[in-house]
């Protein structure tokens, strides 16, 4: 049987400790990482947990079960996946973090796997799924790591919540139906839908503005029916360079509390094009804020009426 041992590694202007401390937090990888959609935590112990993460390979969204165990003394990271997804028959490896001076690091990651049958293709395709993903962790790291030391003010997360006099199930399901959003939603104008492994959605919408104009967005979305719908957005529109969220479903005396949760980190690129050369990451903050906020109450809005209506 073929085993594949590989190494990807880069340098990055933080503390090395700091750096241990964003890798061990599996809660923050999908604003971290690129290919990272969602992760939560299956068991947690002092020093090994087990977590489940979702992400893309060369493209497509995959999920896998890890055992992790953490050693902050050494910053050293080992990871197992315990169900690995074809082609993968194993895969393991470790982050390893090495201190350059005070204020630099080092992060190493080591791969190695196998493939299902030894199969060549097979073999050939997790090569390229562990070197892209690698490379772009890594870079996404050390732009990250870099960014939160330097400024906290271009990222930033808030939420709306709407309370429902209704079944958790009900709004759950409006949400989770977004194929129909379409014909459900005024704000958006068409929808291309799939969930071709249940719990794992993929969702591209052409969403229209206040001032007419539409943007196509793309999310995966992974669901944990009937109170959490967790997603990421892949295609973003220009003021963005991360978007995540959560749509939870809360019960409670009086219904259900439906929230929408947004994290976001600004493109400031691409502020002075699209808002003006006079605008600033203040004026940005608000206008996404203030986009995302209105879709969001909008959506929990019709929700709302869905689920009181099916009282």
């Amino acid at each position: 049987m073929t085993t594949r041992q590989v190494e990807h590694a880069v340098t990055v202007e933080a503390p090395a400790a700091a750096v241990y401390r964003l890798i061990a937090e599996v809660e923050n990888w999908p604003r971290i990482f690129p290919p990272t959609l969602y992760v939560d935590h299956v068991e947690r112990g002092a020093r090994e947990e087990r977590i489940r993460i979702w992400a893309t390979a060369n493209g497509a969204a995959k999920n896998w079960t890890s055992r992790r165990t953490l050693d902050p003394e050494s910053l050293r990271i080992t990871f197992r996946q315990e169900v690995s997804t074809p082609p993968v028959a194993a895969m393991g490896g470790t982050w390893i973090i090495e201190p350059l001076t005070g204020t630099s690091s080092r992060v190493r990651l080591l791969h190695d796997y196998r493939a299902v049958d030894d199969d060549p293709d097979g073999l050939k395709w997790i090569d390229e799924a562990v070197d892209r993903n690698s490379r772009s962790e890594l870079a996404a790291l050390k732009t990250n790591v870099e960014l939160a030391h330097a400024s906290q003010e271009i990222t930033f997360s808030f939420e709306d919540t709407v309370q429902i006099a209704g079944a958790a199930k009900d709004a759950y399901d409006f949400v989770n139906e977004a194929g129909l959003w379409a014909e459900r939603l005024p704000h958006v104008a068409s929808v291309r839908f799939s969930e071709d492994t249940p719990g794992l959605q993929a969702l591209e919408m052409d969403t229209r503005a206040k001032d007419g104009s539409t943007h196509t967005t793309k999310s995966y979305r992974v669901v944990f029916p009937h109170h959490t719908i967790a997603y990421k957005q892949v295609t973003l529109p220009a003021l963005m360079t991360l978007h995540t969220g959560r749509w939870t479903f809360a019960e409670n005396d009086g219904g259900v509390a439906a929230t929408s949760q947004h994290t976001v980190v600004l493109n400031t690129a691409n502020i002075a094009s699209v808002l003006g050369p006079d605008a600033s990451v203040a004026d940005a903050r608000e206008y996404v804020r203030g986009a995302l906020s209105a879709n969001s109450r909008a959506t929990l809005g019709h929700a709302k009426d869905y689920a009181e209506n099916k009282r």
